[in-house]
């Protein structure tokens, strides 16, 4: 478990808008971890994770792209049936709400990643590093 930064870009909801996006981190060699698009009326939200946040700005200010930042929880696990539901249930008995997740892949290793949103990222770190005896 660990908290890492997450780019949240907004791009207009039509074809081809995902694809530069994608092409201009691929300029930057920018390895995309995780992402997830949301349609939000007529925009786009992109969430992404990356290999590199540094070239991962650069790349979207090059493009002229606006974007946000913000911590995220990301969790290592192994890719079999269950792995989600005691994160899932720590969390919510810690009254830790999840505003969203989605997936990814380690990058280097392939190690499946859970992502997750949520108010106070470092107390849910805190929290699911407790439950699995980390630090103990």
């Amino acid at each position: 478990m660990a908290t890492s930064r997450e780019i949240t870009v907004e791009l207009d909801d039509r074809p081809g808008a995902l694809g530069k996006l994608c092409q201009a981190l691929f300029a930057w060699r920018v390895n995309i971890a995780g992402f997830q698009v949301v349609r939000c009326d007529s925009k786009s939200l992109v969430r992404i994770v990356t290999d590199d946040l540094q070239m991962t700005r650069r790349a979207l200010e090059a493009e002229r792209l606006t974007y946000t930042e913000g911590e995220i929880v990301v969790v290592r696990t192994p890719h079999r049936p269950g792995e989600l539901a005691p994160i899932a249930t720590q969390l919510g008995d810690a009254n830790i709400n999840i505003n969203y997740a989605y997936c990814g892949i380690e990058p280097g290793t392939n190690v499946p990643l859970l992502i997750f949103g949520v108010a106070d990222a470092d107390r849910a770190t805190a929290t699911l590093e407790q439950a699995a005896g980390v630090g103990h």
